[in-house]
Parts: structure tokens; C-alpha cells; sequence
């Protein structure tokens, strides 16, 4: 029996198990593709590639986040690169819109799909890196046999989602593997990468959305995940990451509504001790400006008036 066949027949057996899909989410995402989409592992078929008009559309809505975007995969792409790595940007459907290739590896890469304007959703390419990532809303490696069409088997995909100002999943952060000799430590190592790089795409696309206000960085169990307040000129928070929702217990997504600062940060037992890291900022610009509370003002991004109101608040003595 040939390798592509066994393939075939274990996806299938998987997929059509009652009781494996509650044991593995590999497996889950395997039934999915076969039962919700009506996928069969062993399609020839090319990947599914989007028109330019549709594109156009994508582009245009997406062109601030890709401008914010495209450092940072230039960074990730120079650290991956040359391994034979691809690097590539979806939007919230699975849509590439951005690459990082070399030209060398051009070739193999827009072969199997993986190129602009390329859809790898689930629901047209069955388990994938991108797809699973996006349908699961979670960091995913799919290593080679694992992804469930047999001709995506040579690859390897690690994957991170990014989430939008308002806490909507917005983006697939996607590396990708030509060489046969990846190895799953390997991947792993890749792994934090793709994580990190998505953090920072999703915190430099949150301060870009709330340019306007101050920007406090909030504690969090989960090293990988940007979680960031925007705090408004009359200190009220108005704008919160998925993450930072999540810890302070805000609506998981949309707009926020506007909420006191000190409401949210300044209690005893808070789940970051804020009021004691914002009396540390607030008494560290003021020693900056040498006790002038005007300057120390201007340093923090808010006006004169509110920095008396939070040092009257923190029990800072205004002489």
C-alpha cells in the first residue's frame, strides 16, 4: 500500500470514528472536513485562488493592518528565511494576503497553494495550519501527515491567530515548511516565533486603532498574548485587547463601553496591581520633571488636570 493511500484511509477512519474526535482535536478538525465541508482526503484538486476584484477588496479593507503588519513579518521572515520557510499573512477567512518567499523556493511553494490570493480555509482545504488556526481560534502545528488532504502532507504549517482592536480574530500568522527534514522540535522552536510575532502585530495594530490615547500594559497568564488598556484623556478606558478582556473581565468582543480607570485598575485586589504600578509611573515622571507637574503631564500623554485628579487619587501630595 502506497504512503498516500494509507493516508487516505486513516483520515477516513478517524473522521468516521464516533468516539475519536472527542478524544483528539486533530481528529475533530479531521471530521469537520470530511462531514461539515464534504471533503475526501484524496482530492487532486488545486487549491482554490481568488479573483482580482475580490482581492482588490481585501486589500483595501485590510491596507492599515498590512501596513502595521509588514515589519513584523519581515523580522519573522528574516529569522526563518533561509531555512526554507515561508512566511505568509491571511485574513479572517483563511485568504493570503501578504508573503515573505524566497525565490528560490518561489516555485514548490506557489505549487501547492501557498501564494497571494490562495483560500485556505477549512471548509476548502480540510485540516491545514491556516484553516484549523482560524476555525479554532488557537496557536496550531499541522505537521505534515496531519493535515487531512494527502496532498498537503510534504508541508509543515505553524500557526498563531491575531485579533483585531475590538477583540475580533482578524488575521492567520502563518510559517510554512518546504523541507522534508522538519523535524517537530523544530517546528516548536518556530512555533514561538510565529506567537511572539503575532503578539506584536496585535499590539502595534491595537495603539495604531487608539493613537489618541495612553496605552497601559496589563499583566496576563499567557506570556504570548498582547493584553493592552487604552485609556482616554478623561481616564476612562475605552479600549481593551481580546486578552485584556478576558482578565479584566470585559465583553469577550466589540466596542467597549467606557468604563472609570480607577474602577478598573485602582482596586486592592485587582488581577494586576495597577494602582501600584500607576503611582510608580506617575511618581517616576514626576521625578523626571524635577516635581514639575505641567512637564510630568506632558511625558505621560494626559493633561494637567488629570494628573492632579490621579495624584489626589493615589495619595501623591500635590507639593
Amino acid at each position: 500500500m502506497s504512503r498516500t493511500i494509507a493516508h487516505i484511509n486513516h483520515v477516513l477512519d478517524v473522521a468516521n470514528s464516533p468516539s475519536a474526535a472527542a478524544r483528539s482535536r486533530l481528529a475533530a478538525s479531521w471530521r469537520r472536513s470530511a462531514d461539515r465541508h464534504g471533503l475526501n482526503p484524496g482530492e487532486h484538486r488545486s487549491p482554490i485562488r481568488h479573483e482580482e476584484a475580490f482581492l482588490r477588496e481585501r486589500f483595501a479593507f485590510y491596507e492599515k493592518f498590512m501596513t502595521v503588519a509588514a515589519p513584523r513579518l519581515d523580522s519573522l521572515y528574516s529569522l526563518v528565511g533561509q531555512s526554507g520557510c515561508a512566511v505568509l499573512l491571511t485574513d479572517d477567512k483563511g485568504i493570503v494576503l501578504d508573503q515573505r518567499i524566497a525565490e528560490a523556493d518561489a516555485t514548490v511553494f506557489e505549487a501547492w497553494g501557498l501564494c497571494i490570493g490562495a483560500d485556505w480555509s477549512e471548509e476548502f482545504e480540510g485540516t491545514n495550519g491556516i484553516g484549523t488556526c482560524l476555525e479554532e481560534k488557537r496557536r496550531v502545528i499541522i505537521h505534515r501527515d496531519e493535515h487531512f488532504f494527502a496532498r498537503n502532507t510534504a508541508m509543515s504549517c505553524i500557526d498563531a491567530p491575531i485579533y483585531d482592536a475590538e477583540g475580533r480574530i482578524m488575521a492567520a500568522l502563518d510559517v510554512s515548511s518546504a523541507r522534508v527534514d522538519q523535524t517537530e522540535a523544530f517546528n516548536r522552536l518556530i512555533a514561538a516565533q510565529v506567537a511572539q510575532t503575532a503578539r506584536a502585530i496585535e499590539e502595534a495594530n491595537f495603539r495604531a486603532a487608539y493613537d489618541k490615547a495612553r496605552i497601559v500594559v496589563a499583566e496576563s497568564d499567557d506570556a504570548d498574548a498582547a493584553t493592552l488598556l487604552a485609556i482616554d484623556g478623561d481616564d476612562l478606558i475605552v479600549g481593551a485587547t481580546r486578552e485584556a478582556r478576558r482578565v479584566f473581565g470585559f465583553a469577550a468582543a466589540g466596542a467597549l463601553s467606557p468604563k472609570p480607570a480607577a474602577d478598573v485598575l485602582g482596586r486592592d485586589d485587582g488581577p494586576t496591581g495597577f494602582e501600584k504600578a500607576e503611582r510608580a509611573a506617575v511618581i517616576r515622571a514626576l521625578a523626571r520633571a524635577g516635581n514639575n507637574v505641567s512637564q510630568a503631564a506632558r511625558q505621560l500623554g494626559i493633561g494637567r488636570a488629570t494628573l492632579y485628579r490621579r495624584m489626589k487619587r493615589l495619595g501623591l501630595d500635590q507639593n
